[in-house]
Formats: structure tokens, C-alpha cells, sequence
């Protein structure tokens, strides 16, 4: 028997014999009364089965659980527990709250927030599949290795263990792997499902904007951007001085085409576009899902700097990150670029500094 990731075992007793939440997955025979044991087993030692579901296999069927157990028992002493009554390949995280949620409600809101903003599938992918890692190999531009990998995925998706490959809507490959438990066809279904009714839906973001008066007077509109702003951005580049793109960029500019359909990609993450009131944008704030951690990035054009515009995005851009569950976010830019290091320390959190080379 196996446990989750590290750090998911409770740390000892609660006191007054506080109860504790579990997620359990279990391996057990497809025979007549199985079940029925593991239910018996954990019933002795005093464990609640909250919710239930089954992924059936071509042999035997993986059930999970939601468990309320006593506060002193450990993710070690479950498992046995769940060996002992016929269970195989057990694995234990704890869960908390939002895991009461059952399967369909939380499914029907996942949903929701994908229909409402293409931006959230990355994200309600992983609050459906759990603690995994998720990475978009965009469309490929030629028959390189991009190409090949893309091609590799059938237009159903592809399983394979504790990897699962999906056709994106936009034309690359949607990876999502969790190192520490297999995807069940199940869950495999469920994925493909919330990709197809976002293939569906097409290019979407939230409508909202907001106007805000900067102190000198001026009114700017923060909104969300995606592909479509690829030119009102590129014309942006193209004003902006080239001390301002290499603290950007840190080094030479290349074809701005190239990375602001990826920058501006809802598939990669967000990005909040600061507009004048003849329409010009002259800042984008993005927010980047990398793997497992959050980036942040500005750009404001040279002559609407120091006019607390990178701030007022970097903040939202923090929020959003909350709102998704981030546990932190990370910027890269040059030691010398004091405007963003304000803005950072503007935000009043925690700060961690790390130095390399010029690079902070």
C-alpha cells in the first residue's frame, strides 16, 4: 500500500479526538461481496464513508472514497486497514471541505467556469483530476518535432497510465499527469468532456471592465485580452522604447507575432489589457500557469509609465491567482528594474528574493 504525495499525511491526533477527512482510493476484486468487507473493516475502526464512487476496470474496480475518520489515525494505519480487507494499490490524501462537495455538483460548477472563460480549463482539470501537473504543447508552425508529437494523439486522447493526452481545441496537446495514481477511463471521460465543450464554446472572456482615473486625471479601462488583441498589442511593442522591452523580454526582441499569440493564449493563462479612451492599449499584465507555478509578468508603454498603471495590474493579476488557488506566484525581471520591485512590494505579501547574474 502506497500514500499520497508527501506532506498529505496528518500530523498526529487532533485533540478530544477530533475526526479527520481522507480521500482513499482502493483496488479491489470484482467479485460479489468485496465491497461489502472493506466496508465492514472500516466500520470497525470507527471510519464514516461519505460519498462513494466506482471506476470500473477491465479487471477488478477502483473505489474511492471520501472518509471521516478518527483524528489519530494515520495515513499508514488506513492503508492497512484497506489491505487487510482485500484492497490493493491504496492510495490516501487528506481531504478537506470543498471535497463534500459530490461528484456531479462539483462537475456541473467546473462547467460553468470553463463555459464563462476559456482560461479556466487548465484549472478545472486540475480541481477534477487532483493534484496534478498540466502543460500545453502548442499548435505546431511546421512539421518539426511539434508536429510529430501532436500527431501521436489520436482526436479521441490518449490514456496511458498516469498520463493523459487530449487534442486542444486550438490545435496543439493538453498533457496532465499525476505521477502518484493512475487516470481511470473515468476520469479519462470526464477530461475529454469538459475539452469538448470548450471546443465548442470557441474564443471566450469574461466582458467585464473596469474604468478607472489615473491621479493625474486620465481614464484608463482594465480588461481581460486574449488572441484577438494580437495587434493592438504588437502596435504597443512597436512604441515602446527598447530599454522597455529588454526589462521585459530580458534581451533582444525578436517577431512579436510569434510570442504574443502564445502571451495572449487564454490556454496558457490571462492576461489584463490597460486601453485609453480612443481604444489604444498601453500596458498588458499576464498571468502564466507554468506547470505547477504561477508567473506574472508587465509591460506598460514608456509614456504611460509611473503612473501606478503596472501596479494596479500586477494586484489584480495576484488576485486572480488567489481565486485559482495559487499558492504563490513568481516574477523574473532585472535587478535594476525598481518600477516592478515597487510594485511587488506594493502588494504588502511575503517576498522572496533570489538573485543570479543581474536576474531577479
Amino acid at each position: 500500500a502506497g500514500t499520497g504525495p508527501a506532506g498529505s499525511e496528518p500530523g498526529g491526533s487532533g485533540p478530544g479526538g477530533e475526526s479527520a477527512l481522507w480521500r482513499m482510493r482502493t483496488t479491489v476484486r470484482d467479485a460479489p461481496g468485496s465491497l461489502a468487507v472493506l466496508c465492514a473493516a472500516l466500520a470497525d475502526r470507527r471510519i464514516d464513508i461519505l460519498s462513494l464512487q466506482t471506476h470500473p476496470l477491465t479487471e477488478g474496480t477502483v473505489d474511492e472514497f471520501l472518509l471521516r475518520a478518527p483524528g489519530e489515525l494515520s495515513a499508514a494505519e488506513l492503508a492497512e486497514v484497506v489491505t487487510t480487507a482485500g484492497g490493493a494499490r491504496t492510495w490516501t490524501e487528506r481531504a478537506d471541505a470543498h471535497d463534500l462537495v459530490d461528484a456531479p455538483t462539483r462537475v456541473l460548477g467546473l462547467a460553468a467556469r470553463t463555459a464563462l472563460d476559456a482560461a479556466e480549463l487548465p484549472l478545472a482539470l486540475r480541481q477534477l483530476l487532483g493534484r496534478c501537473t498540466i502543460r500545453s504543447l502548442p499548435a505546431p508552425a511546421d512539421d518539426g518535432a511539434g508536429a510529430r508529437a501532436a500527431a501521436a494523439v489520436p482526436p479521441e486522447g490518449a490514456l496511458e497510465d498516469t498520463v493523459l493526452r487530449l487534442r486542444a481545441p486550438e490545435g496543439g496537446v493538453i498533457s496532465v499527469e499525476r505521477p502518484h495514481l493512475p487516470f481511470t477511463p473515468a476520469e479519462f471521460a470526464r477530461a475529454r468532456a469538459l475539452v469538448e465543450l470548450d471546443a465548442r464554446l470557441g474564443p471566450r472572456v469574461p466582458r467585464g471592465r473596469d474604468v478607472l482615473t489615473l491621479p493625474e486625471g486620465s481614464d484608463i479601462t482594465v480588461r481581460r485580452a486574449d488572441t484577438r488583441d494580437v495587434p493592438a498589442a504588437k502596435a504597443m511593442h512597436e512604441r515602446c522604447s527598447a530599454r522597455t522591452l529588454g526589462m521585459r523580454y530580458h534581451g533582444p526582441v525578436g517577431d512579436a507575432d510569434r510570442y504574443l499569440n502564445h502571451l495572449l493564449s487564454p490556454r496558457f493563462g490571462r492576461t489584463l489589457a490597460v486601453q485609453t479612451a480612443s481604444g489604444r492599449i498601453v500596458g498588458l499584465g499576464h498571468l502564466l500557469w507554468d506547470g505547477d507555478e504561477t508567473e506574472v509578468a508587465l509591460l506598460v508603454e514608456d509614456g504611460w509609465q509611473r503612473r501606478g498603471i503596472g501596479g494596479e495590474l500586477l494586484a489584480r493579476l495576484v488576485a486572480m491567482a488567489a481565486d485559482a488557488g495559487c499558492e504563490s506566484v513568481y516574477a523574473i525581471t532585472q535587478a535594476s528594474n525598481t518600477g516592478m520591485v515597487a510594485a511587488m512590494r506594493g502588494l504588502s505579501l511575503p517576498l522572496d528574493y533570489q538573485i543570479e547574474e543581474g536576474t531577479l
